[in-house]
């Protein structure tokens, strides 16, 4: 009788919460929308979340351009909540001139730390600044003229270079796959998924045990060879501190991987996307490149050098006019 009386109040319950919902809805859905996220009683702005999530970055800018400082808040279930902003003074003041006081906080650490391990996007304080001050070094005239972080070719682009494209696509699968953790409705649906080792966190774990493999022989074999190598590269560096230990490294070379990934990719396909856009841009580059081409004996095809690059004044200025900020946590 007691159990019988218990559904009753939770069928009640759950039918007046329906009816108020639906109610909700239909009385603000004549609205005009409030600037920012739309936000619902209890599930916040879930509801506008998992009908664009599959275009995250696209549905909040197009909140964003809305908002007049171009930043908005948004909380959801679960205890999720926070700031979006595509200000570049917020920017700067979150990831420049006041980086210590934004730290990345533990959920962000648990969603990337099987991937990411501790390597630079993950680390807080002086293990962020001990990555950050040796890998500064790296990017200098030197290290370009070089253009090598690893001083490692994966062959992915020429000969053979199935390891390498095996690394690439796994490297893919497990960035797309661990950012992915955080579209969840539930942010603890991850973290089910993965103790039953099924769908997507099965394909992650396969995934990140590739990556691991691939970069774990590019660490062993430099190891093996650190009393004969004498180049100065990224990795270099780390291996000559003895503190740092494997597993270090290993998260060393995941991160930069990342990091070169993310930051030249994102630049060149926009710059590309914009260089489409605008012809008169365009033909002003190529008759650039023909100029210095013609001016010291060059083939199209052929490889420019460093002088040559830096004389190229009118590219130049296209690629500093695309700004690219990825979405990024602080």
């Amino acid at each position: 009788m007691e159990m019988l009386f218990s559904v009753g109040q939770s069928f009640v319950f759950f039918s007046l919460l329906s009816l108020y919902l639906c109610l909700f809805f239909f009385m603000t859905s004549n609205k005009r929308p409030s600037v920012g996220f739309k936000h619902y009683p209890f599930v916040g702005a879930l509801p506008g979340f998992l009908r664009n999530r599959h275009r995250f970055v696209d549905w909040s800018t197009e909140i964003l351009k809305q908002c007049p400082n171009n930043t908005a808040t948004f909380h959801r279930l679960g205890k999720i909540h926070g700031v979006i902003t595509a200000n570049p003074a917020n920017v700067e003041h979150i990831l420049k001139t006041n980086f210590e006081n934004y730290p990345k906080g533990q959920r962000f650490v648990t969603l990337l730390e099987d991937f990411l391990g501790r390597g630079i996007f993950i680390s807080e304080g002086e293990l962020w600044k001990v990555q950050r001050k040796t890998s500064s070094y790296e990017f200098n005239t030197k290290s370009f003229r070089n253009f090598v972080a690893f001083n490692f070719d994966p062959a992915c682009l020429g000969g053979d270079g199935t390891a390498g494209l095996e690394f690439m696509r796994a490297f893919e699968d497990a960035a797309t796959l661990s950012s992915g953790r955080f579209y969840y409705a539930f942010k603890r649906m991850w973290s089910i998924k993965k103790k039953f080792n099924i769908g997507s966190e099965r394909k992650l774990k396969n995934s990140i045990e590739i990556v691991h493999e691939f970069v774990n022989n590019i660490i062993r074999s430099r190891l093996e060879e650190k009393s004969e190598n004498t180049d100065e590269d990224l990795l270099s560096r780390f291996i000559g501190n003895s503190e740092n230990s494997t597993e270090f490294l290993h998260d060393i070379v995941v991160s930069f991987i990342q990091a070169g990934r993310e930051t030249t990719s994102s630049a060149l396909s926009w710059f590309f996307w914009l260089l489409a856009s605008h012809p008169k841009v365009e033909q002003n580059i190529l008759k650039e490149l023909e100029s210095i081409r013609a001016r010291n004996g060059r083939n199209i095809g052929d490889t420019y050098s460093l002088d040559e690059l830096r004389d190229m004044h009118y590219l130049h200025c296209d690629v500093r006019n695309v700004e690219v900020i990825p979405v990024s946590s602080g």
